[in-house]
């Protein structure tokens, strides 16, 4: 999907069926197309080693739900102007 839709953010759960967010990650991040799309990981995982795993995996940010509105904001406001 994200081929065709081209997105600048993609909002993506680790607790996925089939094929787990941080694999998802792994492959956007190795896919050259994907270089300048900001990940977050959105999750009801929340400890340091989850943290540690999104962050190899290739994740930008790392929120844990339920996601505070302020929060979400930020990441989005990190976005570069324009993009």
């Amino acid at each position: 999907m994200a081929t065709d839709f081209r997105p600048e953010v993609v909002l993506l759960d680790l607790g996925m069926p089939v094929m787990d967010g941080c694999e998802v990650a792994r492959r956007l991040r190795g896919d050259p197309r994907f270089a300048g799309v900001l990940l977050v990981a959105l999750t009801g995982y929340g400890q340091d080693e989850d943290r540690e795993r999104t962050a190899q995996a290739g994740f930008d940010h790392h929120l844990v739900k339920p996601v505070e509105m302020d929060a979400l904001r930020r990441v989005l406001a990190s976005l570069p102007v324009g993009a």
